[in-house]
C-alpha cells in the first residue's frame, strides 16, 4: 500500500464479485431481469465484473453517467432520475446509438420530449409506493393522462411502472423492509393489470438493496435494480442485509495527527472524502465509520472501540482506545469503512482494486 498518499478508495474484487454472483443468481432464480443500478461503483472495471456474469442492461442516475458506461459499450441503459428536460440535447445524442430508458412523472414532460426526441426513447411512469421522494402514487388521475397521451405517442415507448423503495433504509429489522417491498410489489401489479389490456407487454421495476438482499426471491417483479449491493457499507450491515465481511470497499486514508490522552488519532479523510452520512450505535453516539488496519492484502476486522466520532472538510477524527492507539503514528495508513459507500465512491476519485 506504499502507493497510497491521499484518501482512496480500496476495493476487493473477490468480494465484489461474490456479491454480484449472489444477486444475480437470485435474480436467475425468481427469472427476472437483472439491470442492476451502477451509480454506486461507476466504474469501468467493476461493470467488466457484471458483464462476466451476463449482465447487459444496466441502470445509472444521470445523464453523464448513462454516457460514460455508453463509451464502454453498454447499450441498454435506463436513468432513474424523473428526466432533465435541460439535457435534451445530451438525451438525444444517447438516444441515438443505444436503447434509452428515461422516467416521467407529468404530461408535460412527455408532451415535451414527443416535440424534442429526434429518436425513440423508452418511459417509465415513476410511481410513488411509499418513499415520497419523487414520482406519483398509484391512484394520481396523472397516471391516466400520461397514459391517454403515451396511446398515440410517436417518439415515446411506454415501457412500464418504476420505483424505487428507499424508505427501507428507515425500517427496524427484516420483517418492515420484507413489509415493504410487498406493498410496493402490490401496487405495481395493480397498475400493471389495470393497462395491460392497451400495453400487453408492460414490465414493473424495482430498485432497492435491503429488500433485493433480504428477501428469499424476488417474484412478482419484472425488473429489479439493486446497486449498493455490489459494495455493500456499514448502513447496509446494520440494516441486516449483508455481514461486515461482504463490505468490499474501504477508505484508506493517511493517519496525520495521534493525541493519546484525549484518545483520538486524525486523518486526511474528512466530509469531502467519506460524505457526512451517520447512524446512530447501539448505545446512542452518532459515528461516521468504523475503523479497520490495512494489510497487505486488503484490510482487517473492525478494531474494537474505534470509530469515526466527528468530520469537517479534509479532517477526520477517530475515537480509539489508548491501547489500540499506540500502533499508529503520523504517516501510517488506516481504513474507513464507509457509513455509505455509493457517496464514498463518488467522492474518491483515487481507487484501487486489489
Amino acid at each position: 500500500m506504499n502507493h497510497i498518499n491521499r484518501p482512496t478508495l480500496l476495493i476487493d474484487k473477490i468480494k465484489a464479485e461474490s456479491n454480484i454472483q449472489q444477486m444475480m443468481a437470485k435474480a436467475n432464480h425468481t427469472g427476472v431481469v437483472f439491470r442492476p443500478h451502477f451509480k454506486t461503483h461507476q466504474s469501468i472495471e467493476i461493470g467488466k465484473l457484471f458483464r462476466k456474469q451476463g449482465v447487459n442492461k444496466i441502470t445509472v442516475s444521470s445523464v453523464e453517467m448513462a454516457r460514460f458506461f455508453a463509451e464502454d459499450g453498454w447499450n441498454d441503459i435506463t436513468i432513474a432520475f424523473p428526466v432533465n428536460l435541460r439535457e435534451i440535447n445530451e438525451i438525444n445524442n444517447l438516444a441515438a446509438r443505444i436503447t434509452l430508458n428515461l422516467l416521467a412523472e407529468s404530461v408535460f414532460s412527455l408532451k415535451f420530449l414527443e416535440t424534442q426526441l429526434k429518436h425513440k426513447a423508452g418511459i417509465f411512469i415513476k410511481i410513488d409506493t411509499g418513499y415520497h421522494r419523487t414520482g406519483l402514487e398509484p391512484d394520481n388521475p396523472e397516471i391516466q393522462k400520461m397514459i391517454d397521451f403515451l396511446e398515440s405517442s410517436q417518439k415515446i415507448k411506454f415501457l412500464g411502472f418504476l420505483t424505487h423503495a428507499g424508505h427501507t433504509y428507515h425500517a427496524k429489522g427484516k420483517e418492515e423492509v420484507i413489509r415493504i417491498m410487498d406493498s410496493a410489489k402490490t401496487q405495481l401489479i395493480n397498475l400493471k393489470k389495470k393497462h395491460l389490456s392497451k400495453f400487453p407487454n408492460l414490465i414493473i421495476s424495482y430498485g432497492d438493496t435491503p429488500s433485493c438482499s433480504m428477501a428469499e426471491d424476488c417474484s412478482g417483479f419484472d425488473e429489479i435494480r439493486p446497486g449498493n449491493f455490489v459494495y455493500y457499507d456499514v448502513m447496509q450491515y446494520h440494516l441486516g442485509s449483508c455481514n461486515l465481511n461482504d463490505i468490499a470497499v474501504i477508505a484508506a486514508c493517511p493517519v496525520v495527527a495521534v493525541h493519546p490522552q484525549r484518545e483520538e488519532l486524525v486523518i486526511y479523510g474528512g466530509a469531502v472524502h467519506l460524505s457526512k452520512e451517520a447512524i446512530e450505535a447501539d448505545n446512542g453516539f452518532k459515528l461516521y465509520g468504523y475503523v479497520v488496519p490495512i494489510t497487505e492484502t486488503g484490510w482487517g476486522e473492525p478494531i474494537p472501540g474505534a470509530y469515526v466520532s466527528s468530520l469537517s472538510q479534509e479532517h477526520g477524527i477517530i475515537k480509539m482506545p489508548k491501547n489500540q492507539l499506540q500502533q499508529f503514528k503520523p504517516g501510517g495508513l488506516i481504513g474507513i469503512l464507509p457509513i455509505h459507500s455509493c457517496l464514498t465512491a463518488n467522492l474518491l476519485n483515487e481507487q484501487t482494486i486489489l
